[in-house]
Formats: structure tokens, sequence, C-alpha cells
């Protein structure tokens, strides 16, 4: 009996032991020419098993590289294409460099309310400058009701905007934002909800007797 457990790792699992096993009858064929008959032949099979890949632009480039990593890059076989190298396949993507939370004076802002108040500070005077400080403001007392769910007055938003913008901002003359509860999420007034919401006052009765 032949368990899996006994064979060799399959290298590229979505084409198969069977495909696997061509390759390696491939790599020990001796002569050129027959090689590359067969490894045409295997390129058509490989097609066929994974039909998906017809979608993906250069299908029989990214076929014929599939077919050199199944065989360890060990072929010696005219390709149509050039062979990638192992280096380029297996590379490790370099490290991303991520913002540090840290950075962030008040995380319930966000980073971009911090780059919309540096361009704030960076504007010219004038009433552009103004509405834009308005909107940086309607979106910092969004952004505090969204995550804290808490009632917050105008004058906390706009002490939070002086400080973010090192005073060099300017709250614009009778300003004035929106109440808190017009960010919060409405209610739909669906069946199911007046349903449940007559279920609730129910219960609220009883517990009152």
């Amino acid at each position: 009996m032949d368990y899996n457990t006994q064979r060799g790792k399959l290298v590229m699992r979505e084409y198969g032991r069977n495909i696997q096993r061509m390759v390696e009858h491939l790599k020990d064929t001796d002569d050129r020419d027959e090689r590359n008959r067969l490894a045409k032949a295997i390129i058509q099979v490989m097609g066929n098993v994974n039909p998906h890949l017809r979608d993906v632009s250069d299908f029989t480039h990214k076929l014929w590289d599939h077919l050199a990593i199944i065989s360890n890059f060990e072929l010696d076989i005219d390709s149509p294409y050039p062979t990638p190298n192992r280096e380029d396949i297996y590379q490790k993507p370099e490290r991303l460099e991520y913002q540090s939370v840290d950075d962030i004076k008040f995380k319930h802002y966000g980073k971009i309310i911090q780059e919309m108040i540096n361009t704030a500070v960076d504007f010219p005077e004038g009433e552009e400058k103004d509405f834009l400080i308005e909107v940086i403001c309607t979106q910092m007392k969004k952004s505090f009701v969204t995550w804290n769910r808490e009632n917050v007055n105008d004058e906390q938003i706009f002490n939070d905007l002086l400080y973010l913008s090192n005073n060099k901002l300017k709250i614009p003359e009778g300003l004035k934002l929106k109440e808190a509860r017009e960010f919060l999420p409405k209610k739909s007034n669906t069946p199911s909800n007046r349903k449940n919401l007559g279920r609730d006052k129910k219960m609220q009765k009883k517990r009152r007797k």
C-alpha cells in the first residue's frame, strides 16, 4: 500500500502528485529533444488541471515558471521563457515600516486628522482655511462619538484641535458643530424594529409590576 506519508513532499499542491511524477520522469530523460517534447506535453496537462490560470496575464509564461519550480529548477530544456531564479521566487519581501501608534496623540482621531491639521496650519488665511477647520472639527467630533460613544461638547473638540496644531490654528468665530447624536447611526423604523421596540416596552412594564 502506497501512503501519502511515505511519499515525497508535493512542491505545488495545486498540480497534484501525478504531474510531479511526470516532471521527475522528465528530469530523468536523457535525450534533450525528448525532454523538450515531454515538457510541452506536461505544460498542456498543467493548463488543463488549473484552468483558472487562464484568467492570469501571461498564462503560458506562468505555467513554464511553475514547471521550473516543480522540478526544483533542475530542468535542462529549451523553454520559450527565461527560467526564473530560485532567489527571485523565494525572495522575502522587504519589511514595511509602520508608524507607531505612540506617535498619535489622540488615537480616536487617528493619523489622517493629524495630517489634515498639519495641512490647515500651512493654509493661507481666509474663508477656505476657516472652512477646512470646520471640516476637521466636524470629523473630529464624529470620530470622538463613534469610538467613545460619549456626549462631547464643541469646546473639547476645539481644545483638542488647538493642542494638535500646537496653537497654530484659530477657531473661526461663531463656529458651531452638529450635535453628537446626529453622528450616531439612526435606528431603522422597519417592522422588525417596531416589533422589538414593542416587546421591550412590555418587558419594562412587567419589571415595574
